[in-house]
């Protein structure tokens, strides 16, 4: 079963006629940059008159769904509900969503935290514990460990409905849409329906880069979709469903709770870093790019205050990088890579970048390393990429023009495959 409001941005149409109408009307020479920030500055007006609504804050359309129910949540320190509902003005003005639910006598059994933990304060790759949140003393079932990704059945006994409320940003090898799968796996079995609480995506305005082989499936990179899937939570588990992607012919109920006044194209800034490294709408943007650099021995700004918006490495030539950094340990990254060392690499903190993702820095980074050798991690790049092709072409010497143009094929199908679960226009 699946709960879907249906409603439709109208404020956006006569906007986007009357910039359509600007566009052919005006000067032919303005570059595409030009035209993304116009667009950009249309859908922040249009979020001026009509603010994002969040799936945790319309209540009304769940509440009744929980009441006098044993409710599992899977969370983490992005479930909140925003008590303006103007998520953009990051004043810190919100609740977070399990604390809300039992203000309002709901009967909140387990929390489930996912890489990162419960309140967003562990490393990468970190292994989450189990435990009790002091906050709330309510038992909180790790979710990211090497024998603890799916919930088993006894954490389940004790539970009539479970939730799943975390923020995405849109990108295959951030491991929420994993954690995800193996909550709706988990949940059609012991037949416990899910509320999906949706919200928007940051990267869900384009599809782009490889599409992953089954055959390197991990826990970075689960299903065959490009790097770059341009889906929210709620749309991405339909496609789950719809694809069959969970073992055994298993199908999850779910009911998602989706976002009022929010569309592809709708530019959202994350008024709470979805996790440690990502600090901004920067890292974001950039993260499809610079978080490729996670499967080599190049450090991608973990370890300094510009996390995901620069790059570095000992072993990059510093005759040809003039930027340099030294990663120490910080909140987030207790051992980032190359840590107290001098890396040389680029600063992109400034760069702008919108719908593409780019190889240009990692080949970049390549191609001016010196000592190739120690460039790749043994099977670490592959899993990123999803992909044995990309290591192998860069390597080749291919051209980032030439590289992408072997992915097209897929992504025109991917995104064929795509239109059948989306939710927003």
């Amino acid at each position: 079963m699946m709960l879907i409001n249906g409603f439709k941005n109208t404020v956006l149409i006569p906007i986007i006629i009357g910039f359509i109408l600007m566009i052919s009307c005006g000067s032919k020479s303005k570059n595409k940059d030009t035209m993304g920030t116009q667009v950009q500055d249309l859908h922040k007006t249009a979020q001026n008159q009509d603010p994002i609504i969040v799936g945790a804050n319309q209540t009304e359309n769940y509440l009744h769904l929980l009441k006098g129910k044993r409710v599992g949540i899977v969370a983490n320190q992005t479930s909140v509900i925003f008590k303006d509902r103007k998520p953009h003005s990051k004043n810190k003005n919100y609740t977070h969503l399990v604390d809300s639910l039992m203000a309002l006598n709901i009967s909140i059994k387990k929390v489930f935290a996912p890489e990162h933990g419960f309140r967003g304060t562990a490393d990468a790759g970190e292994v989450v514990k189990d435990g009790i949140d002091t906050k709330t003393n309510l038992p909180v079932v790790s979710l990211y460990g090497a024998k603890n990704r799916k919930p088993q059945a006894e954490h389940l006994e004790d539970l009539d409905v479970m939730i799943f409320d975390i923020q995405d940003v849109g990108v295959r090898f951030y491991t929420y849409i994993s954690t995800l799968h193996y909550i709706m796996e988990a949940c059609a079995e012991g037949k416990i329906p899910l509320i999906i609480l949706d919200r928007p995506n940051p990267n869900g305005h384009y599809v782009d880069g490889p599409t992953l082989e089954i055959e390197h499936k991990s826990f970075i990179g689960m299903h065959p979709i490009p790097l770059v899937h341009g889906m929210t939570i709620g749309e991405y588990a339909q496609m789950v469903n719809g694809e069959n992607w969970l073992p055994n012919n298993l199908k999850c109920d779910i009911n998602i709770i989706p976002v009022k006044h929010y569309t592809h194209d709708t530019f959202y800034s994350l008024p709470i870093r979805p996790s440690p490294n990502l600090p901004n709408d920067q890292s974001i943007k950039l993260y499809p790019s610079l978080g490729l650099f996670e499967g080599t021995n190049v450090n991608a700004g973990r370890g300094t205050e510009f996390q995901f918006q620069r790059y570095g490495a000992p072993f990059l030539d510093s005759t040809f990088f003039k930027f340099s950094y030294t990663p120490i340990e910080n909140f987030g990254a207790k051992n980032p890579k190359h840590k107290n060392e001098v890396c040389y690499g680029e600063d992109l903190k400034d760069e702008t970048i919108d719908r593409i993702m780019t190889l240009k820095w990692i080949i970049k980074a390549y191609n001016n390393s010196t000592d190739k050798s120690l460039f790749f991690i043994t099977n670490g790049f592959t899993r990123h990429a999803g992909t044995e092709k990309i290591q192998k072409q860069i390597e080749a010497g291919l051209s980032e023009a030439a590289i992408r143009a072997t992915w097209q094929e897929d992504i025109t199908a991917f995104k064929k495959t795509r239109a059948k679960y989306l939710i927003y226009d």
